[in-house]
Formats: structure tokens, sequence, C-alpha cells
């Protein structure tokens, strides 16, 4: 079976990879996979709230575990701490990123 995209096609040959979602329904970590079209300022900083939402949220769960540590899984607390650094960590690599194609462009011109 073959699905068109824009000018992008999909062949899927197995019937059992076909699945029962469109394929703009899909979504990463709750958000929807392909961005609205919104401007890209408001794509970044709806990104840097997750990230500092991510943060929030480990503070507050590691507070929690200090004053009850029986109402928190410490496998949540290492997981949540995982997530949150992973994110932090991509969003410095994008930034690089960013910056060093911004320094490469301007010295060019």
């Amino acid at each position: 079976m073959d699905f068109t995209i824009g000018s992008l096609e999909l062949n899927r040959s197995n019937p059992a990879h076909l699945g029962t979602k469109a394929l703009n329904d899909f979504s990463l970590g709750g958000k929807k996979a392909v961005a609205s079209s919104g401007s890209f300022e408001s794509y970044l900083m709806e990104a840097i709230e997750d990230i500092n939402a991510q943060q929030t949220d480990v503070s507050k769960m590691q507070e929690k575990i200090l004053t009850d540590p029986e109402s928190v899984d410490i496998h949540d607390v290492t997981i949540a701490m995982a997530k949150a650094q992973m994110s932090l960590n991509l969003a410095q690599t994008v930034i690089d990123r960013v910056v060093t194609g911004w320094n490469e462009l301007s010295q060019t011109r």
C-alpha cells in the first residue's frame, strides 16, 4: 500500500505495518509530531517552557522525597531526573549548533 504526503511517498509492503492511525496523527511525548502553523518563535518558546516544566517537576519530586519518602518512588525520581537532564543537554546542543551556524553564516558574508 502506498501513501503520499506532499512529495513524500511511503511504501509499506507488509500489511501488518499499516496500523490504524493516519500518518499525521502520531505524537512524540504527548505533542503532535507535525509542527503547527505557528511561528518559529512560538515553537521555540514552547520547547523552552517544556524543559523548564520538567526541571521544576524534578525539583518538586526531590523536595517531596526528602519530606515524605514513602509517598514517592525513588525510581520515578531517578527517571524524571534523567529525562530532565537529557532535555537540557539536547537544548544546549541545539543552541550551540544554532550559534555555530549563525557565526559561519555571518563570516561568509
